[in-house]
C-alpha cells in the first residue's frame, strides 16, 4: 500500500449519487487525503460560476488536484476521467500493463457510455417521471436488464471482480448495481453480478465510499421544486 498522507489533499466536490460514489471510494481505498466540499444538486450549486470553472457541463463529481502534472494544479470533471487520473497518479487500482489496462477502459468506458446512462434513464422513468410513460419504462428497465446480464456473463468465468483485478472499473459500476429495485431490476436473476455485488459491499472503503453524505440526502422523488432544477435544465449563457 502506498503512503500518501504527506500529500496536500485533493478537493472531491460531490453529493451522494451513483457517480459521486466512484471518486470518495476511490479515495477512501487509496487512503489518498481530500477534502469534502458538497454540491447540492437539489438546490441548484451545480449552476454556481465558481463551480463551472471547474466542471463545465455542471454536474459533479469534479476534483482540483494542488498537486498535478508537474506539481502545478489541475481540475478535472467526468467521473470516468478523474477514475483514469487518479489510477494513473498514485499508481493504485489502474494497471500498468498496456493490455491488462485496455481491459480495465473497456468496462469503464461501457459503464459511462452504457449502464450509467440507461440506469439512469430508468430510475428516472419509473420514479421521477409524474406522467407514467410506459413505453420509456420499458425501454429502459429492459435495457438495464440486459446490462446486468452482460456484467453477470461477464463474472460467470469464476473472477472476483470485472477485469480480474480490483479496479477503477468495479468502483465505476457498484453505484449502478446498488438498489437495483429502483431500476426494475432483482439480483436474484443475476447471480454471479449478485456475488460480485456482495464481495464490493464487503469491502471497508466501498462502504464508506458509498455513504458519506448518507445524512444529508433525501428521496428527490417527492421534491418536486428539486426536480425542477434537476430536469428543467436549459442553456445558460
Amino acid at each position: 500500500m502506498n503512503d500518501f498522507s504527506n500529500k496536500l489533499p485533493i478537493e472531491l466536490y460531490y453529493w451522494p449519487t451513483s457517480n459521486g460514489f466512484k471518486i470518495s471510494i476511490f479515495l477512501e481505498e487509496a487512503k489518498y487525503p481530500y477534502n469534502l466540499n458538497y454540491v447540492n444538486i437539489s438546490k441548484g450549486e451545480q449552476f454556481e460560476p465558481s463551480f463551472l470553472k471547474i466542471s463545465p457541463n455542471n454536474r459533479m463529481p469534479a476534483i482540483i488536484d494542488p498537486d498535478g502534472p508537474d506539481g502545478r494544479e489541475i481540475s478535472i470533471f467526468e467521473s470516468g476521467a478523474i477514475l483514469q487520473y487518479l489510477g494513473r497518479k498514485t499508481e493504485m487500482f489502474y494497471p500498468s500493463d498496456y493490455r491488462k489496462q485496455i481491459e480495465v477502459d473497456q468496462w469503464l468506458f461501457w459503464q459511462v457510455g452504457n449502464l450509467g446512462p440507461m440506469g439512469g434513464q430508468a430510475h428516472h422513468f419509473r420514479n421521477y417521471s409524474q406522467t407514467k410513460l410506459q413505453y420509456a419504462i420499458d425501454r429502459y428497465t429492459n435495457e438495464v436488464n440486459r446490462l446486468y446480464g452482460v456484467l453477470n456473463k461477464k463474472l460467470s468465468d469464476g473472477r472476483e471482480y470485472i477485469a480480474e483485478d480490483y479496479t477503477i472499473a468495479d468502483m465505476a459500476c457498484i453505484g449502478w448495481v446498488r438498489n437495483p429495485e429502483r431500476k426494475g431490476q432483482d439480483l436474484e436473476n443475476f447471480p454471479y453480478l449478485k456475488l460480485w455485488f456482495e464481495r464490493m459491499m464487503a469491502r471497508p472503503a466501498v462502504i464508506k465510499g458509498v455513504s458519506i453524505g448518507a445524512d444529508i440526502n433525501h428521496d428527490l422523488s417527492k421534491d418536486l421544486e428539486a426536480q425542477k432544477i434537476l430536469f428543467g435544465q436549459k442553456a445558460r449563457d
